[in-house]
């Protein structure tokens, strides 16, 4: 599986400009003929969480039409990272939507773990709903920057079979290295790939990493971006996850019952 990853300076509070900038990227990435195209966390808004009443997609609408346009015209998976979504019952959500070749859309997730740091708790409402979700008969799962830290419920995807862990973030540069630890990490207990797409650039009040990274199950780094703009780009062989949960059978070797 080829993929690509959208490593976007987004514009703050300005959804129409991140609009056109991601539809632009996401035309860039396929000249290279990808399975799956990623973006990153909250692209359509950034961290302008004041605002978010004003600016979230109501419903996910206008997001969706754009991604399953592009999706269906170029005939590629996207992994459609994260948005503000202004729910029916006025709430506002962090929300991963996915959309398969044809522009079906075939996975929605809202971030389950609201980082208090930021300020998430007080603007957003937090998921309650799994990230499992299937892209080309493959059984994939999309979580949301800061639930990398909850190794638990990564691993509630990967008991029920996920190959390949999507993450789009918006991770602080002077975190940067737990953000490389903690990717890492998750594909070695979890024997997965791990496709992490992260921003670049800044607002008023953070600097963001950038380093997108694609890794293999056995912990090795097959890409990883710069901390700039740019299109990160690897490849995946799901015959490698087989192989390394069978050389070291840790699915099967669990007991759950002994971890609560």
């Amino acid at each position: 599986m080829k993929i690509a990853l959208i490593q976007l300076d987004i514009a703050f509070g300005k959804p129409e400009v991140n609009y056109a900038a991601a539809e632009r990227k996401i035309r860039e990435a396929t000249a290279g003929s990808p399975d799956c195209i990623i973006l990153p966390e909250l692209w359509t808004t950034g961290y302008d969480l004041t605002r978010l009443g004003e600016i979230a997609d109501p419903g996910g609408h206008t997001t969706g039409a754009l991604i399953s346009g592009l999706a269906r015209e170029y005939g590629v998976n996207i992994v459609a990272g994260s948005i503000a979504v202004r729910q029916e019952n006025g709430g506002i959500t962090n929300s991963m939507y996915v959309f398969d070749r044809s522009g079906a859309c075939t996975g929605e997730y809202s971030k389950l773990h609201l980082f208090k740091l930021m300020e998430e708790h007080l603007y957003l409402q937090p998921g309650a709903a799994k990230g499992l979700f299937t892209l080309d008969g493959i059984s994939c799962a999309g979580l949301i920057c800061y639930d990398i830290r909850f190794p638990e419920w990564v691993r509630v995807h990967m008991a029920a079979g996920a190959e390949i862990l999507f993450i789009s973030a918006e991770w602080p540069l002077p975190r940067l290295s737990h953000w490389r630890a903690l990717l890492i990490s998750r594909a070695i207990e979890n024997q997965c790939y791990v496709v992490a797409c992260n921003r670049a650039g800044a607002d008023p009040a953070n600097t963001f990493a950038g380093h997108s990274l694609i890794i293999d199950p056995w912990g090795e780094i097959v890409s990883e971006a710069s901390g700039g703009e740019e299109i990160l780009r690897g490849e995946l062989d799901l015959a490698r996850v087989r192989e390394v949960r069978g050389h070291i059978p840790v699915f099967a070797d669990r007991r759950p019952e002994l971890y609560l």
